[in-house]
Order: C-alpha cells, then structure tokens, then sequence
C-alpha cells in the first residue's frame, strides 16, 4: 500500500506525527505537504493528494486541517474519490 499525505497549516503538526508512523511502520508514503506552520489554502493540499489517488499513483491518501470537513470537500470534488471525516 502507498500513502499520500498532506495538511493545511492547522494540521501539520498532526501530520508530521502521520508521516513519522508510517516511517516507523515501514509503509511507503509521499509527503505533499505543508511542510511549515505558515498559512497556506487548504485545497491545494487536498486536491494534490485526492488527485494522486485519482491517477492510481497511491492507493490511499490522509489529509488533515483544522476540522477535516473543508478537505473533505475539496477531495470529494476529484471524480472517483470519496473523502470522509474520520
């Protein structure tokens, strides 16, 4: 399995804990960022992951921010993706 992940700035720091897991676990994972505390737009976040799993590059991909509702939303915009809030 190949992971893609990503955050806004609200969840990075969730994110490096994901991405530090799947390091530890051995699972393949690309990083897609943020990759700081700086503000960024959620939704490049969320499409650049949704769009990996979309093209069958990953199999699955996480994505964090603040509430995980907005990231959703963008994902579900990609065709053949369903994003939920977990």
């Amino acid at each position: 399995m190949h992971v893609a992940v990503a955050a806004d700035h609200a969840g990075y720091r969730l994110k490096e804990e994901i991405v530090d897991f799947l390091r530890q676990a051995g699972i393949p994972h690309k990083d897609f960022g943020t990759h700081s505390l700086e503000s960024v737009d959620y939704p490049d976040f969320a499409l650049a992951v949704a769009r990996a799993v979309q093209s069958g590059e990953f199999d699955r991909g996480i994505i964090v921010c603040g509430t995980g509702i907005g990231v959703s939303i963008s994902a579900n915009k990609v065709p053949g993706i369903r994003a939920a809030l977990c």
